[in-house]
């Protein structure tokens, strides 16, 4: 009897890892410098909201999913030639980007962007150099405005060139903003009023990919019916309310 069940057990664990290792592998691709949404934590990992969507997407799926970070200016063109297989990077899905790649359905609502001066700034900062991020929507809001677009490689350096005083505003999700602004002892304010730009965010794939992107819309499907997407929204964005 103990061989019998000896056995069964044995035949279980290599049925289990024959089946994980026909599971389809996806290379999930993230900036990793855009809290709360992603961001690279203490051990060098990928952490935030989308680490977790991602994970519970990966898991409903049933993808083998490994995670890659990409500087945000060469993130599409990577997608594009085969450095990953999705983006999961707090990219709102526009007309514009529609047209390179194709996008699951949302799986976070559309933002207002926000600007942000130093302390004492009036809302016409907002009028003057503004720093974006390069190649995003807000970049593009800017250039269109009466405003002056100074444009930098990561989220991080605009908000330098405001404490420099290279630039007199930023333009950039507000939910990104918030808690910095909280966590600057009152030397940063938010000024002018809140644009909304752009849809909702949602994973880019590669427009080949059809049958990936059936998958991933399915699973966040699933996760918009159980509630795990409103949970996950509540835990990274404090005060929000999960809109699914």
């Amino acid at each position: 009897m103990k061989k019998t069940i000896l056995l069964g057990a044995a035949i279980a664990i290599i049925s289990a890892g024959a089946a994980f290792a026909d599971m389809q592998k996806v290379r999930m691709g993230t900036e990793g410098a855009y809290p709360p949404y992603n961001f690279i934590n203490d051990n060098g990992e990928v952490d935030g909201f989308e680490r977790e969507v991602g994970d519970r997407v990966c898991a409903l799926a049933e993808l083998d999913c490994s995670w890659v970070k990409n500087d945000w200016d060469s993130i599409i063109p990577n997608l594009v030639s085969g450095n990953y297989d999705t983006i999961i990077a707090g990219m709102s899905i526009t007309e514009e980007r529609d047209q390179v790649i194709d996008f699951s359905e949302q799986y976070f609502p559309p933002d207002p962007s926000a600007y942000v001066a130093l302390k004492g700034a009036g809302d016409d900062a907002i009028n003057g150099v503004v720093a974006a991020q390069i190649a995003t929507i807000q970049a593009s809001y800017v250039a269109s405005s009466d405003a002056t677009v100074v444009e930098f490689a990561t989220p991080d350096e605009t908000l330098a060139a405001v404490r420099s005083g290279e630039a007199d505003a930023v333009l950039a999700d507000a939910a990104y903003l918030e808690p910095i602004v909280a966590e600057s002892n009152g030397d940063l304010i938010f000024v002018g009023d809140r644009p909304a730009i752009g849809g909702g965010i949602g994973i880019g794939v590669r427009e080949s990919d059809g049958d990936l992107r059936a998958k991933l819309n399915a699973a966040i499907a699933t996760m918009k019916e159980d509630g795990t997407l409103n949970a996950l929204i509540e835990k990274w964005f404090e005060g929000r309310d999960g809109p699914y």
